[in-house]
């Protein structure tokens, strides 16, 4: 299946059928008059937050979405039928923009969550509507109201604990198919991974689920590389796994320059909870391990302690990895679900 963030859509809503000017006249019926039905309700355009979705492919093929006229009023007092409505499935994490991409109409961060896009016109009024004791045979019957049209733009980002964060040719899909069972395409060129990748992990007992997005190069705020348009895809993770390359020469400078794209990007990446770990250190000996981490904590300003060693081809510091992660998460959703204090 291929991946799809963003899209642009149309909806229409239905209009709203027309009354019905009709009288009755029959033999034998000691009352007649006006007997017109009322034009039914246009179907609605309503979006629902489903599980096992994770791309927005479905709408590249289908991007009108259209809800039926209701059906026209008739005579014996019958209304017309309500058109039927469309419903969008949607996969969880998906927001909903306005034409300008400047208003957010909706969230979807749960699953089942229904949200109404475009509501059915009203139906029109038949004569019968519109009889009264001075005007006993109204000739009247009013048309049904206009459905709601517009353009829309669909987002997804991706529902995930942790996010993969790094330099082309890291090891973010090696690390990702070694502690999932997500099989990302992996390769010893830069930019192998085009699209953001999901895969679940275990550890201790506890699940979490991991994003791999495309690595960032200097520049990426800027369109160099594939640019950082998948940051959007870790705004909603609770730690961010910084891989570095050990084998590179400086492992600092290829730091700093992930550093300074995420905080071009905004949206408070920066200030997310952040493991740095030293990565490919099966190709390292012990004394260039430390050298290398020596430099990494300096270039990041914390221990060196803090920084661990791991090679995900081996297998080795993985879990170590996954354990820290582990109580990011579990630290930063207790934060979240922390009432807020306000100050009198």
């Amino acid at each position: 299946m291929k991946f799809l963030d963003q899209q642009k859509i149309f909806v229409k809503s239905g209009d709203g059928g027309n009354g019905c000017v009709a009288f009755r006249r029959e033999k034998y019926v000691e009352f007649g008059g006006p007997d017109g039905g009322d034009g039914g309700r246009g179907g609605d355009v309503i979006v629902e937050c489903v599980a096992n979705l994770n791309t927005l492919i479905d709408f590249r093929y289908q991007q009108h979405f259209k809800g039926e006229r209701g059906h026209h009023g008739m005579g014996k007092m019958r209304s017309g039928k309500a058109g039927q409505g469309v419903t969008l499935k949607l996969p969880v994490g998906t927001q909903i923009f306005d034409e300008d991409r400047e208003h957010l109409i909706a969230d979807l961060t749960e699953e089942g969550a229904t949200i109404v896009l475009a509501r059915g016109g009203d139906g029109g009024f038949g004569n019968a509507h519109y009889k009264s004791s001075t005007n006993q045979a109204p000739r009247r019957a009013s048309p049904g109201f206009d459905g709601e049209e517009k353009w829309l733009w669909l987002r997804l980002k991706l529902i995930a604990d942790a996010g993969l964060i790094g330099l082309p040719n890291a090891g973010k899909s090696t690390f990702l198919a070694a502690v999932t069972r997500a099989r990302p395409k992996i390769g010893d060129y830069p930019f192998t991974t085009l699209h953001p990748n999901l895969g679940v992990g275990y550890v201790d007992g506890a699940e979490i689920v991991l994003a791999d997005i495309p690595g960032l190069i200097e520049g990426a705020h800027e369109g160099a590389g594939l640019g950082d348009r998948f940051l959007g895809h870790v705004e909603r993770c609770g730690a961010l796994l910084h891989l570095v390359d050990g084998t590179v020469n400086d492992p600092g400078a290829d730091y700093l320059t992930v550093r300074h794209e995420l905080e071009a990007y905004g949206a408070d990446l920066a200030a997310k909870a952040e493991i740095i770990v030293l990565n490919k250190c099966d190709a390292l000996g012990d004394e260039l391990i430390a050298e290398q981490r020596k430099c990494l904590a300096e270039a990041a300003a914390v221990p060196e302690n803090d920084i661990p060693a791991m090679s995900g081809v081996a297998g080795t510091g993985v879990t170590d990895v996954l354990r820290r992660a582990a109580r990011m998460i579990s630290e930063a959703k207790k934060e979240a679900a922390e009432p807020a204090v306000f100050a009198p």
